[in-house]
């Protein structure tokens, strides 16, 4: 097969942005049936939240590689190509696999209903699930795209659930309120099905009253489970039944301690269900993990840093790490976001604890102009692209120094594509 194919392939999921988030499952669901319901034939964990789903969705799947499984992923968005979406045991599927599968579903959706209109997630998430089928995964973790109730991914009956936390974020798509946000979040929630949360506040009520609605065991950090930072990327974990001591995540940031305790405590749950994975082969998966964009160092001297903050509470933890890190080094930011993100929120965050920032915009619709972010921070540098604005923080950095980019994935990404070129 040449390569001609898959991107033809890319060309037609591509095309389908035009049609927008449609929210609801009728679409997801008659695409499924028409290629006999591969989501049925694979046991699977469903994981929402505003932040940490892809950390701990990598966490759980590669800790359970490593306990002998066989595990798909799936997660999104990407950041330098689409494979990164599928993996089965971290291993990314191959373009040819996307372009048979691709042209498998859609000659089924054309001879039932060659005028059906579909969504870029409702065709990527059917994709997903008939390669996980066709690979005869264990096991597949699932993220969901956004919100949960009403997420292509939600047609699943999964073995756990997992809700990360809820923050603002697509409040024009979930709601104004953590309420609004909450209550869609825990529509991924199913009868009977067991429920493990990181949920504070009003959240954390919600999810509670909506696991207990449906008959759900629900186990709540800092309630059913917990856990303390025993040094800098390692906790010690108090769960359900087991403890662990001195766990080390090879991830950077305090809130990977979270996502790792919200990890260990779904492996709890998921030993009763056959998928039992033995303590040293857990802690060998934890130290090796690695997660793309999320605090990820992709180059030294000058050390240039990527993480997928695009919220404001992605943000704050983000100017946490940095307010307590690299004291000694000036740091310089590269931002880029989205039109819909709450910008403002994110830079007062992330302004204070950068000496030189560089606005930006990645090449996509939807991204923010960085001439609007110039009335709320007038000294900062303005730049059309992320290749420029990569060489005007190399021209000002010296190799004691740091560059973070952040703001959004696809601002990321695009650094990534393009690093070796400018450094």
């Amino acid at each position: 097969m040449n390569n001609n194919e898959y991107e033809k392939a890319l060309e037609y999921l591509f095309g389908l942005e035009k049609f927008g988030m449609v929210f609801g499952l009728d679409n997801i669901r008659w695409l499924l049936d028409i290629m006999e319901d591969p989501h049925h034939f694979i046991k699977t964990v469903h994981i929402a939240g505003t932040n940490g789903k892809g950390s701990t969705a990598t966490m759980l799947s590669g800790i359970l590689k490593e306990g002998g499984f066989r595990v798909g992923k799936y997660t999104s968005p990407h950041l330098v190509s689409f494979t990164e979406r599928i993996t089965i045991n971290e291993e990314e599927i191959t373009e040819e696999e996307v372009a048979q599968l691709m042209a498998y579903i859609r000659g089924k959706a054309h001879e039932n209903d060659k005028d059906r209109l579909f969504t870029f997630f409702d065709f990527t998430t059917a994709l997903a699930f008939e390669h996980f089928r066709r690979k005869k995964v264990d096991i597949a973790i699932i993220e969901t795209g956004l919100g949960g109730r009403l997420d292509s991914t939600n047609v699943i009956e999964p073995l756990l659930t997992i809700i990360t936390n809820v923050a603002y974020d697509h409040m024009d798509q979930l709601g104004t309120t953590i309420e609004k946000i909450a209550g869609e979040k825990a529509g991924i929630i199913k009868n009977g099905v067991p429920v493990v949360s990181a949920c504070e506040g009003v959240s954390r009520g919600i999810i509670e009253k909506r696991a207990k609605e449906l008959r759900c065991l629900a186990y709540i950090l800092n309630r059913d489970f917990s856990y303390e930072k025993a040094g800098d990327r390692t906790l010690t974990y108090k769960g359900i039944h087991k403890n662990f001591r001195n766990v080390l995540v090879n991830l950077d940031g305090d809130y990977q301690l979270t996502n790792c305790a919200l990890t260990l405590c779904a492996l709890e749950i998921l030993s009763s269900s056959g998928f039992s994975v033995a303590e040293d082969a857990m802690e060998r998966a934890l130290s090796n993990i690695k997660c793309q964009g999320r605090l990820e160092k992709i180059k030294d001297n000058p050390l240039v840093i990527l993480d997928g903050a695009h919220n404001p509470h992605g943000a704050h933890a983000l100017s946490e790490f940095m307010s307590t890190h690299f004291r000694d080094k000036k740091k310089i930011l590269v931002f880029g976001v989205m039109k819909d993100k709450e910008y403002e929120q994110m830079l007062k965050e992330i302004v204070p604890v950068m000496d030189i920032i560089i606005f930006t915009k990645p090449n996509i619709e939807r991204a923010l102009s960085p001439y609007d972010m110039r009335s709320y921070f007038n000294n900062a540098i303005i730049t059309d692209n992320t290749r420029s604005a990569l060489e005007k923080a190399r021209a000002m950095a010296t190799e004691k120094d740091l560059i973070l980019v952040t703001g959004s994935f696809y601002t990321i990404g695009e650094a990534k594509t393009i690093i070796n070129e400018v450094f």
